[in-house]
This record gives C-alpha cells, structure tokens and sequence, in this order.
C-alpha cells in the first residue's frame, strides 16, 4: 500500500511507496505521524515545493460494505483513433464495513424496553412517537450512519492526500434504461455496454440462482417468463434468470404448464416478478444523501451507475471486490496496479452509554465498570504486547478489551490473547472508532490478519 505523507504543516502531499518511506524515517527526514493507515510527516518539506499529481477518490457504496479506491488520473492518446482516453493507476485501497444492523438491532432492543417499562407497575410513560418531526431528507438511523461513516473516511483521506476530484457509484442500476430500453440520449447504452445495467438488475433481483432450480455457480440466461411466442414482452416485469437446462425444457411454453407440479415456486416466481422497480430506488435512497455531501466538498464530482462499473471491471479483468468495484467507478479505458491488498475499516463504535447489562425480559443481568481506562488502557486501543515468559509468551498486536483487573484481552489476526497483563502493552493508536485489518483482493496476494504496526523504525 502506498504511504500517505504529510508536510511539516500537516498538508498533504503526494503519496509514496514503503520503501521510500522507511528511508526517509532512518534518515531523520520524516516522523510517524499516524499507525494505521500508516502516515508520514517531513520536517523539511513544505507543500510549496512539491509537485501534486490529479488523484482522484472512487467511492462504491454498497449496503454492508462502501468500497474506497484513492487512484492517480492518468490518460493516453489511443493510435487508432486519436482520441484521449483516461486510465487509473491505484494507490489505496478500502473496505468500509458498516454497523447498520447493528444500530439497527440496538433501537429494536430499545423500544421493547420501553414497551416493557410502560406496561410493568411502574410510573406510567407516555408514548412520543407522535409529537416528533422529522426533518426533509430525513434517513433512519441505521442508513444516516452509512452516509455518516462514508463522509467521514472521504475528509480523512483528504486531510492525507491531495484528491483533486471524486468519482461515486449513484444508483446500483439506471431506472429510466430499464423502464424504456429504447430511450434517447443515452450514448453508453449503445455498443459493448447494451445491456449490462438490465442483466445486473437481474442478478440481484433473483438472487443470482436460476429461478427454476435454484442453481447457483452456473451461466444463466435471461429468460420470459411469458414467451415472446405468446405475446410476452421485454419489460423486466416479464424477464427472470435461467440455466441453460430450464431455459431450453421450458422453451415457449406457459410457466404455469412448465411449473403445474411445483405450485409453490410458480407462486413464489410470479409474487417476484410484480415487484416493481422502486424497491430497487428504495435501496438507493443514501446514495442520494451521500452524493450530495459529496458535492458538498466542492471537488468536481463524477457520478455513474453499476452497471457501468461491472462493464469496467469484466472488460478489464479486475475481480470482484467492494474496493476494486470502486476502481472501477465511472469512465475508465484502464487500471494499472489494482495487486494491492486491501485495507479493512469496521466500525466499531466508541463504546456505550449503557452501563447495565439486560436479559432478554428486561432484568439486569450485570454491570459494566464506570470509567472507559484501565492502566491508561481503552477497549479499542492498538497495542503491542511483547510477554517475555509463561505460557503466552511472544509478541502480540491488535485491538485491546481492557478489564478493571489490568489482565487485558487481545484480538490478533486469527485468535483472541486472554489474560495479557497491562504491564506487557505498549500504545501503538489511541481508539478511533474503527478497526483496522489487511485482506487480499486477490489470489496472489495474502492478507496479514488485524494491523498493528508496520515494519518501518521509530524515528530518532
């Protein structure tokens, strides 16, 4: 992964690769700024005297994960037809993984508590759930904290390196293509890319399995439900997914006379097939907030659909990731350097206000200590712990649960260090709210399991 460098007044400048990164920290030039994303800052560097390259910040928003992809702008001159082409070369790449449900599940808990509370022989509590407004634009909790979370990483990358502009996923599909495959004006429907925003509505519509025989893993066709041969149209209302088998045993006949064995799936395929495409908008209903806060930055914007980023992607060769998805965001000819790992970002939260455990009825249950640090220590803190016998001796780093005992518990990449003694942990990154981990986006590329440090010197 590229490393972030910073100025001597704390402002961006272009990124730079590890190697160079650690010479400049054995050289007394830089300072560790940041652990994880690691960040650099020189002493003797002002952004005055460098040269900024464009970069650019893709963005995939997606309903668990947000894909972030920091790529430099590059373009080349095509020899046949003289036109101007843009490429991408990658320099950072991020999984975001949201807490919606989460958040979600917490409300729910919530308000069965106070359902119970109103119905004991306590003191009664009137409902509120009648004098609230809600402002115009207003998103449920769960869906405010993606928006929320996305806006928050887009301002951090931006305080580490200079983004000159930014490119996000709008919509998963264009509506207007699927209501009417023959409209107007709309150039990429034309050519190579006719087509690909009908059959990804598709595959997520239904499941990506055949709506048959539920076979998954296998080529499935588009297939009427109503044959063309008696009277069916091309409306995606009409239009499910098949394997070639199905497809080729149902051939023109009714789906009722094909399915009269298997009531149950005829019911379940045509219950489905009604459901009209604004569920498809309902889903994308933080896609618009988000695109607003992002032209909130001021940066130019680039807004594009997903099927445009699966045309990218399967014409490039790139595989499937919520990161790489976001490489291939908007207009793009070609990638260079997307064999990168993938940093994980999971939010965590900053713990919680409630300090009494409940059961499942409502009784306390147990009671949480009432101050956040034990020995200087937070649950969340990136700590390395180096015991230097018994049992568990070794070097360990992760993310800390502290006890009021001073026996901490550490998470590691692959298993969970009970019983570290506080005297043994050295602070590495304070909480932020996140958790950080390294995973690969491809086949030859090996994630490193939950981050701690990396392997560059402390400065002098």
């Amino acid at each position: 992964m590229a490393v972030f460098v910073l100025d001597r007044q704390g402002k961006p400048l272009m990124p730079c690769g590890e190697k160079r990164a650690r010479l400049l920290l054995e050289r007394g030039r830089a300072r560790v700024h940041r652990r994880v994303p690691f960040v650099i800052r020189l002493v003797d560097r002002v952004v005055e005297d460098c040269t900024l390259q464009p970069l650019r910040l893709k963005l995939d928003p997606g309903s668990k994960a947000t894909g972030l992809a920091l790529v430099r702008d590059t373009a080349h001159v095509d020899t046949e037809t003289g036109e101007i082409q843009r490429g991408a070369t990658v320099l950072n790449l991020f999984e975001l993984v949201h807490r919606g449900r989460q958040i979600s599940e917490a409300l729910t808990a919530r308000r069965q508590m106070r359902r119970r509370r109103r119905g004991a022989n306590l003191r009664y509590r009137a409902p509120r759930f009648l004098n609230r407004t809600r402002p115009e634009g207003w998103l449920a909790p769960s869906l405010q904290h993606r928006v929320d979370t996305t806006q928050t990483w887009v301002a951090r990358i931006r305080r580490w390196a200079p983004v000159a502009a930014l490119s996000s996923e709008l919509v998963r599909f264009d509506m207007r293509a699927l209501d009417n495959p023959d409209i107007e004006g709309a150039q990429y429907q034309q050519g190579t890319l006719a087509g690909y925003e009908l059959r990804e509505y598709l595959l997520v519509k239904w499941g990506r399995t055949c709506a048959y025989c539920d076979c998954a893993g296998v080529p499935l066709q588009v297939e009427h439900i109503v044959a063309r041969a008696r009277g069916g149209s091309n409306r995606t209302s009409n239009l499910t997914l098949a394997c070639a088998r199905c497809n080729t045993a149902k051939a023109a006949r009714d789906v009722r006379e094909f399915l009269a064995k298997d009531p149950a799936r005829l019911a379940r395929i045509l219950a489905q097939a009604k459901r009209p495409l604004k569920d498809a908008a309902a889903v994308n209903a933080t896609r618009w907030a988000l695109a607003e806060s992002l032209k909130a930055t001021g940066l130019p914007l680039e807004l594009a659909s997903g099927g445009r980023t699966k045309f990218n992607r399967s014409r490039l060769g790139v595989p499937k990731a919520h990161a790489l998805d976001a490489a291939c965001v908007g207009g793009l000819e070609r990638i260079k350097a997307w064999r990168r790992p993938t940093l994980q970002v999971t939010c965590t939260g900053r713990g919680s206000y409630q300090r009494t455990r409940l059961t499942a009825h409502g009784f306390p249950r147990g009671y949480l200590m009432r101050t956040k640090q034990v020995q200087g220590f937070s649950t969340g803190d990136y700590v390395r712990a180096d015991v230097p016998k018994g049992v568990k001796a070794g070097s360990y780093t992760g993310r800390v649960a502290v006890r009021a005992s001073g026996s901490f518990n550490l998470q590691t990449g692959s298993a969970v260090v009970q019983g570290i003694s506080h005297r043994y942990c050295e602070m590495l990154q304070r909480a932020d709210g996140y958790g950080y981990s390294r995973m690969a986006t491809h086949k030859g590329d090996a994630g490193e399991g939950v981050l701690g440090t990396p392997r560059y010197p402390s400065p002098a």
